[in-house]
């Protein structure tokens, strides 16, 4: 069958399950068809994670709606998978937030009896939560459906930024009810402290919840994270109540407390339709109802949608391919969709925001009136300056301008460079806290809207600073990396100033943001701090045990630790092995080849490799851990440049192979093969890594030197065009490429012969043309005189 055949096929299948069928304006045909009807939100669903699965939201967006299978059943650690997983068969609603440790606002539609609890997987009859089928279920950018299946409602989700919109379409009946679960647990929001919803006489709606997330309570015990909303129906209901768990209390329109829920019935006729929109903030009630009469006040469903697609179809297309395969375009598209989704807007139409200290922050305005920057949540960033900051950098750097101007509002109300931010409380993905390094990159990216030297002061204390140090600002085993050139090892889970069981991984990672802030201070001409932060950036080579070549744990007596088992994942290393971890030296990987030596180095990795191709690259188990034990885990952050560092020996086409394997087997098109097998996907890290990988340009060291370089490897499509955001193109086109041609035999750049193995990310933003020759066999010869 042929590609027009297939993509007709498939594009008829999501139209005949009630996909939307309005266009947005101005978007051709053309263009649907080549992005949005290959983004498909449900790949990766089994086992995925509370933020994963939101396809009625736009791109960066605040407003996060997608249907909950297991959302209220908690989240014990604060990271369990829980939500919408794809095995599952019933829906207890709709959620309206999905964010790293942040969940809220539960609303759902229901017929006949009325029933306040969700109920259970096992037994949907116990609760209002219904059953489902697939077949009755669409999920493209910026828009959901599906029919419940116990009540003959139909439910359809979109959202502007700030604004959710959810329609139910109902049987007719007398006894329809559509139900405002508020203050119960949701995904990872964590145990509710309070909460209020209340109906009002004008038909509109508003409530609020206070929680207490996992992670707030381990990095910041004082600190607990608000949500408010403020809503309007389309009809008026014939009746009002609220309800705190089964108990209902018919004719009030009001309640407060934990458990806090209304709920509001209708006579419905057949295919009667009920529509809500509600804006949402996380400062104030006020500012919900600011952002709902801004965004939405005079907007219906069909328009909300119709600007949903149009926004997420201009975003994707600032990257266009062209190819014959239309598995890889799913695959790049779905990728580069969950890498606009992640990571949302916090701040209000009026610029407020949450500050750390519970206070409501104030964004200057420009001369226009309008907030100078967007205020961020964002989940960590492990790993990545190896995924996300790339794409940004070349295609979305006002988005990374506005994510440091975040980190640095954080820093000046607090002091400390948070990791992660839930609302701007501190929470902590790993403990590492890389945001330094991510500042220091979006400098020499020349992404710089910004207090350049608050950015520099922050980074800087953020990689020297230990004393008295936050637990949530990340490194509090810094004291010993500083004072005696490494980590030292102290079994078990916990990290403090005395060491850590992560010991080895933090000194690897330390010294790379060490060196990425000492490039910050050689740039700024800051001689002092960049010396200091180069001696520092040696300190892996403190653990690498040369008789072994492994990095290896020590104690703080300067002794390698004994019954040392490279495979052993927690042992000294977080989330991965000694295997994995011997190669996190992305700062410098020249000395780390030089040190083990160049034929022993191409040897161990290319059969790491060999081995791990039989593993899909990360295990085929249904876990976000599944590849910790092995030899290689694509599904982790830190072995994400590893299949890159064959670029720096004299076997580059390695890097080629192993890296088209990869997109080939790790990731696929199914809910349970999708980002591996059930693997923690970190709002969009897996996808951007394929989007970078597949378009052939990566850079190991994260563009963190003074003049940064993308290292290439080997381009799957035909061609790729990039819309930069100074405007200009960045066009890569391959010739001889077929699906076993992974190496590259020739290149041009803007036309004339190129040899090097690295192109420097100024040549591309300034706008080239990489025309790229590809075989099924090495050009061994191509990059031997460079």
């Amino acid at each position: 069958m042929n590609k027009f055949v297939i993509c007709s096929a498939i594009l008829c299948l999501l139209r005949s399950c009630g996909a939307p069928s309005e266009k947005p304006e101005n978007v051709s045909e053309s263009e649907e068809e080549s992005v949005l009807d290959y983004v498909d939100p449900n790949i990766g669903t089994a086992h995925s994670r509370w933020f994963f699965y939101t396809p009625g939201a736009v791109p960066f967006g605040l407003a996060k709606l997608g249907p909950s299978t297991n959302g209220s059943y908690g989240n014990e650690s604060g990271w369990e998978a829980v939500g919408y997983d794809s095995r599952h068969n019933s829906i207890e609603g709709f959620a309206n937030l999905h964010e790293f440790q942040i969940g809220g606002f539960l609303f759902t539609a229901t017929t006949g009896e009325l029933q306040t609890v969700p109920g259970s997987l096992e037994n949907p009859d116990e609760g209002y939560r219904s059953r489902f089928d697939k077949k009755d279920e669409v999920a493209t950018p910026g828009y959901y459906k599906v029919k419940l299946k116990d009540y003959d409602v139909v439910t359809e989700l979109t959202a502007t930024k700030r604004v959710g919109f959810q329609k139910y379409t109902f049987p007719e009946s007398d006894s329809s009810h559509i139900i405002l679960d508020i203050g119960n647990q949701l995904g990872e929001s964590g145990e509710v402290k309070d909460a209020s919803v209340t109906f009002n006489d004008d038909n509109t709606i508003e409530g609020w919840v206070t929680t207490y997330p996992e992670y707030v309570k381990k990095y910041q015990p004082e600190g607990e994270v608000s949500m408010y909303f403020y809503g309007k129906l389309s009809k008026k209901p014939k009746a009002v109540g609220t309800f705190n768990g089964e108990e209902k209390f018919k004719d009030q329109k009001s309640i407060t407390g934990k458990g806090a829920g209304l709920f509001l019935d209708f006579d419905t006729q057949a295919n009667e339709s009920i529509e809500i929109k509600a804006g949402f903030s996380y400062t104030s009630l006020e500012n919900a109802r600011l952002n709902f009469k801004t965004e939405a006040e005079n907007l219906d469903f069909r328009e909300a949608l119709s600007a949903a697609r149009s926004t997420w179809s201009a975003e994707l297309n600032k990257i266009k391919v062209k190819d014959s395969s239309f598995e890889n375009k799913k695959k790049f598209y779905t990728g580069l969709y969950h890498a606009l989704l992640g990571r949302g807007l916090a701040s209000d139409v009026n610029g407020n925001f949450p500050e750390n200290d519970g206070s409501i922050g104030e964004i200057p305005l420009d001369e226009n009136g309008s907030p100078e920057f967007n205020f961020y949540n964002t989940d960590s960033v492990w790993g990545a300056f190896w995924n996300l900051t790339q794409l940004w950098t070349l295609a979305w750097p006002d988005y990374y301008n506005d994510f440091v101007q975040s980190h640095l509002a954080v820093y000046k109300n607090s002091g400390w460079l948070a990791d992660g931010l839930a609302n701007s409380k501190f929470v902590s993905g790993v403990g590492t806290n890389f945001v330094g390094l991510i500042m220091a990159s979006a400098y020499q990216a020349g992404i710089r809207d910004y207090d350049v030297e608050l950015a520099f002061k922050a980074a800087y204390e953020n990689e020297v600073k230990y004393k008295n140090r936050n637990e949530g600002a990340g490194k509090t085993d810094l004291k010993g990396f500083i004072e005696n050139g490494y980590v030292p090892y102290v079994p078990g889970w916990e990290t403090s100033p005395e060491g850590s069981g992560f010991s080895v991984s933090h000194t690897l990672e330390y010294s790379y943001s060490s060196y990425a802030v000492a490039q910050f201070a050689k740039s700024l001409g800051k001689d002092k701090e960049y010396e200091e932060l180069m001696e520092l950036s040696k300190n892996w080579e403190n653990l690498y045990d040369e008789t072994t070549d492994f990095v290896r744990p020590k104690l703080a007596s300067g002794k390698f630790i004994e019954d040392f088992d490279p495979f052993a994942p927690w042992e000294g290393f977080q989330e991965g092995n000694a295997w994995q971890y011997t190669f996190y030296v992305p700062h410098t990987p020249e000395k780390l080849v030089n040190k083990m030596g160049e034929d022993k180095f191409v040897k161990r990795l290319d059969s790491i490799f060999t081995v791990s191709e039989k593993t899909k690259f990360g295990g085929e188990d249904i876990d976000a851990f599944a590849g910790l034990t092995y030899l290689y885990n694509q599904g982790n952050q830190p072995n994400l440049h590893i299949s890159w560092l064959f670029n720096f020996t004299d076997h580059p086409w390695l890097t080629q192979k192993w890296t088209r394997e990869i997109g080939n087997k790790f990731y696929g098109v199914e809910e349970v093969h999708g980002y591996g097998y059930g693997q923690d996907e970190d709002q969009g890290q897996l996808g951007a890594w394929y989007v970078m990988s597949s378009i052939g340009l990566f850079d190991v060291k994260g563009l963190v030197e003074t003049n940064p370089s993308f290292q290439l490897g080997s381009p799957i499509f035909d061609e790729v065009e990039i819309k930069t955001g100074g405007g200009k193109s960045i066009l890569i086109k391959t010739t001889n490429n077929e699906s076993d041609a992974y190496y590259i035999q020739s290149i041009k750049l803007d036309g004339d012969n190129y040899n090097s193995l690295q192109i420097s990310l100024d040549k591309l933003l300034e706008g080239s043309e990489l025309e790229i020759e590809m075989g099924n066999a090495p050009n061994k010869s191509l990059f031997k005189d460079v």
